[in-house]
């Protein structure tokens, strides 16, 4: 089954300074972090933000393609996790059919704020993110405390 979820937030990761995407179910009862790029971070902060470049960026330009094309983003979904690695499926609408496209999950997302798209996750994906695998047992329940202890205002400028 999938999960429709929403960006909760975009923040740095205190721990390795990666950016982390947040997100949530609409109950706000689960969260997913998504550790990303910062050039991933960037074009999903630029649209958090509303904020237009002279020039189209990489996604902006996949949205115009999409669209000039005359297809749509029916939705993204984050399909599985392997070996502490995200996967994601941007399913175009194009004419009658359905079309699946193999993504990053950061890419689908900045194309999903983009092209107004609904997020889902898979349960699965939800059920072994509790599980991730990380080098160091202290850092694993130091970032656990704090990301359960997430306030909206620790979100800072780019809060949902």
């Amino acid at each position: 089954m999938q999960v429709e979820m929403v960006i909760k937030g975009l923040m740095v990761d205190p721990i390795t300074n990666m950016p982390i995407v947040l997100l949530h179910d609409r109950e706000g009862a689960r969260v997913l972090p998504i550790w990303i790029g910062v050039f991933e971070a960037n074009a999903i902060a630029l649209q958090i933000e509303n904020q237009a470049t002279p020039r189209p960026m990489t996604h902006d330009l996949l949205r115009n393609v999409i669209t000039d094309l005359k297809a749509n983003v029916d939705r993204v979904v984050v399909t599985d996790l392997k070996d502490n690695t995200f996967y994601a499926t941007i399913y175009l609408q194009v004419g009658e059919d359905l079309v699946a496209v193999d993504a990053r999950p950061s890419d689908a997302i900045a194309l999903a704020l983009r092209a107004k798209a609904p997020i889902f996750v898979e349960d699965a994906v939800l059920e072994g993110a509790k599980t991730l695998d990380t080098p160091e047992p202290a850092d694993t329940d130091r970032l656990q405390r704090w990301l359960e202890s997430l306030d909206p205002d620790d979100l800072g400028k780019y809060k949902m």
